[in-house]
């Protein structure tokens, strides 16, 4: 039996996977931050007759406390990890910021994925064939990565900060297996492209109705959707980092792949984490 970490577990993608998983007999721990998608996803399992391997850990994936928490729960929960899925995201429309003071987005989408990957690698590499699948946007919409300003307290936009964020992510992708080059573990950016998901539910109206009608009209759905990401966390490719979009290939290099970026980005967002304190 499996174990399976997945962020963002009890909607959408995540949920997708983690149903998948505990119906082939695999133990799953859902991290999620809303309680009543929680107690969905267990019920659930519990008609698959999985209520005995799902697990669901609430938790505020926003604040580093709520990181700090996940990785000593999942760690007191099991001794090895197998696959650890990144697929919590919210989309913002107006700047929020979090208890540490960091840009919304900027800290679910990006800082929990560094925080739990890193936390959680001892884990993983107990496990056969250890894999880490973040759900982010190697290969998509253009963005850029606001090295002046990271929390966006100029010229913030919804897209921007998440642009911003797909951009950290793939920069995180490099600085994994740098900073752990002995590792087993492979690391996995994943673009799964127009998935009919709850994502868009933030967004204002008339935006939202348009974009849920374009989703049910030319969005994959979930189940055929996770159909490729299954393939690759089943059996995880040789590379220490490998970028996916829709299920293509995609060569890790360029701007968006930079080892001097992933570096500095790692530097900064260490540094960052140094100068919030763990909680008494």
């Amino acid at each position: 039996m499996r174990t399976y970490v997945i962020t963002g577990g009890t909607d959408g993608l995540g949920k997708g996977l983690g149903l998948h998983f505990l119906r082939r007999g695999d133990r799953v721990i859902a991290v999620a931050s809303g309680a009543a998608k929680g107690q969905a996803f267990l019920a659930e399992a519990r008609r698959a007759g999985a209520a005995d391997r799902a697990v669901f850990l609430q938790a505020d994936l926003s604040t580093v406390a709520g990181m700090r928490q996940v990785v000593e729960r999942v760690s007191a929960a099991t001794e090895a990890v197998d696959g650890l899925v990144f697929g919590a995201q919210r989309f913002r429309t107006a700047r929020e910021e979090t208890a540490d003071g960091l840009e919304f987005t900027f800290a679910l989408a990006y800082l929990s994925r560094f925080v739990l990957g890193h936390g959680l690698l001892g884990h993983l590499e107990r496990a056969e064939a250890p894999v880490v699948l973040n759900l982010a946007g190697p290969g998509g919409l253009p963005g850029r990565i606001n090295w002046d300003d990271l929390q966006w307290r100029d010229g913030y936009s919804g897209m921007r900060a998440s642009m911003q964020a797909s951009r950290c992510n793939d920069l995180l992708g490099v600085a994994f297996p740098a900073r752990h080059p002995d590792a087993r573990t492979r690391y996995v950016l994943y673009n799964p492209g127009f998935v009919d998901t709850g994502l868009t539910d933030p967004l204002p109206q008339p935006k939202r109705a348009a974009l849920k009608v374009l989703a049910r009209l030319f969005a994959k759905p979930v189940g055929k959707a996770i159909g490729p990401m299954l393939a690759l966390m089943d059996a995880p490719p040789r590379p220490a980092l490998t970028a996916y979009l829709r299920g293509k290939p995609l060569e890790p290099a360029g701007e968006d792949f930079d080892p001097a970026a992933a570096a500095r980005l790692d530097h900064l967002t260490t540094g960052l984490l140094d100068r919030i304190p763990a909680p008494r």
